[in-house]
């Protein structure tokens, strides 16, 4: 209190000058450390950056950032650190901050022109240019980017000019060069998108409309379009993860609500009903994807699809005729589809019209000649030919290929009835009978057994001797391996019709 005493202070004011000079005292010691705590930051973010571990550095930096809002280098060194993560828009920001402070800061200046740049932004790239040039006349980086910014400004005019004129080659021609020096430009890539459309390349269209999602913050118009445009293509898997997308930056957003119920719908269905066809459900798989096909009656692919699927099915059930029918009508929506052929040439074998199957397998090949199954069934096709220019056991019978064994035994009990040879009186017809007996005979035997039947489906006749090994050591064609009609007319027998 001395000092106050001398200095002619009361005790309040005593006491308020002494308080105020501790926090002084205890302020500037806080600030002391502060500053060093700000040093050690920047130190260790420029050792993390060099060693490239970008995610520690800037976390750093941030609080170099924060424990000194004044210093421009600290802002600075930060952009540089969104920039090595491909964080440019993050950049911005800290390079703007970073003039503010420090207005004659040209490398500050110039990155922030190739930013903006990169992003399109000629006029606002060509005033940082120009403000380095002015203070650096002779800085040839600036000098170079000045000149592709008023390079860049002429190319965006003469691509919305062709564009306008519906010129979209041109447009395209011109937008290469355009994305070439503004590749963050979101308006360059989108117009491209829309010429790519406007010829029939939804495929070329994604690809400049991918990257856009992420040159906007909400960019739910590219997120609706590339659902749209996937979804035109028949990739509704992926139709549903872009408008997802949109939903999560506004679930209300209408559209892509709208969009988003459809291909959920139509997605459930084609999923289902590859499902029930992989557990064998074929007929429930058709009933399915005739359901596709209703709520989808408007993109062709989509119908494209039911249609070879609903082949495919119609097939493995069996149904030859309305196979032949529906797969002839999914060729004709797409004539170069080999699983089409390739299912119609089964449903021709199924109809035992083995030359047209031959035919839609040859072509199948045409459009997929590394295709196993089609060389196979091919293959099989041509002896299957060969084979019903010798003897059909199928048409001996009269029944389908995918007659059952009862269906045969019974077809065969009526026609061994009617050609029983003692039906019949005279030399000439008793003979005709034999012949035609032993071809009843010998289908039956081939077409009960299990496994001569498989070999028979698969283009091998198992009672003819020149496809055996060993050549034709026994009567051809007879079951039982001896003919009883040898031993002369005469002969009389009782056959049991089993």
């Amino acid at each position: 209190m001395e000092p106050c005493r001398r200095a002619g202070l009361s005790g309040v004011l005593c006491s308020l000058s002494l308080l105020c000079v501790i926090l002084d005292i205890q302020l500037d010691g806080v600030f002391g450390e502060t500053q060093a705590e700000i040093e050690h930051h920047l130190e260790m973010g420029r050792k993390l950056l060099a060693a490239g571990q970008l995610a520690e550095a800037l976390s750093h930096y941030h609080s170099a950032v924060e424990g000194d809002s004044k210093n421009y280098l600290t802002f600075y060194k930060r952009a540089a650190v969104f920039l090595a993560m491909g964080k440019s828009k993050s950049a911005l920001p800290d390079l703007t901050k970073a003039i503010q402070l420090k207005p004659d800061f040209l490398a500050a200046r110039l990155q922030r022109g190739n930013i903006l740049l990169k992003q399109g932004s000629t006029q606002e790239a060509r005033e940082d240019f120009e403000a380095v040039l002015q203070r650096s006349s002779d800085n040839e980086e600036a000098q170079n980017q000045l000149m592709k910014a008023n390079e860049l400004e002429e190319l965006q005019e003469e691509a919305q000019a062709a564009y306008h004129q519906g010129d979209y080659s041109t447009t395209i021609t011109v937008l290469e060069r355009v994305i070439e020096i503004s590749p963050w430009d979101p308006e360059s890539r989108e117009l491209r998108a829309e010429c790519y459309i406007r010829m029939g390349d939804p495929q070329k269209a994604i690809q400049d409309l991918t990257p856009t999602t992420r040159l906007r913050n909400d960019n739910r118009a590219a997120f609706l379009k590339l659902g749209k445009l996937h979804y035109s293509l028949g990739d509704h898997h992926e139709s549903l993860n872009n408008v997802r997308e949109c939903l999560k930056l506004d679930q209300d957003d209408k559209e892509c609500f709208s969009h988003y119920k459809q291909v959920k719908k139509l997605s459930k269905q084609l999923d289902s009903a590859e499902a029930l066809i992989e557990e064998g459900r074929h007929q429930e798989a058709i009933e399915k994807y005739e359901s596709a096909m209703q709520t989808e009656p408007n993109v062709p692919y989509y119908t494209n699809l039911a249609k070879e699927r609903i082949c495919f099915c119609l097939v493995k059930i069996k149904s030859a005729t309305e196979a032949i029918d529906v797969c002839s009508e999914a060729h004709q929506r797409d004539p170069r589809n080999a699983n089409v052929l390739r299912d119609r040439a089964e449903a021709y074998i199924l109809n035992q019209d083995y030359e047209k199957a031959v035919e839609d397998y040859q072509e199948a090949r045409e459009f997929d000649g590394d295709s196993n199954d089609i060389k196979e069934g091919l293959d099989r096709a041509q002896r299957l030919l060969k084979q019903s220019r010798k003897r059909d056991y199928y048409k001996i019978l009269g029944v389908s290929r995918s007659a059952n064994k009862q269906e045969i035994t019974k077809a065969y009990r009526k026609l061994a009835q009617q050609w029983h040879p003692d039906n019949f009186q005279s030399e000439a017809e008793k003979k005709e009978a034999e012949k035609k007996f032993i071809d009843i005979a010998s289908a039956k035997e081939v077409l009960t057994d299990p496994e001569m039947r498989q070999k028979f489906d698969a283009g091998e006749d198992p009672l003819d001797p020149e496809s055996q090994q060993g050549g034709g050591g026994g009567q051809q064609g007879w079951p039982f391996h001896f003919n009883p009609f040898e031993s002369g007319g005469s002969f009389h027998f009782k056959f049991q019709y089993n």
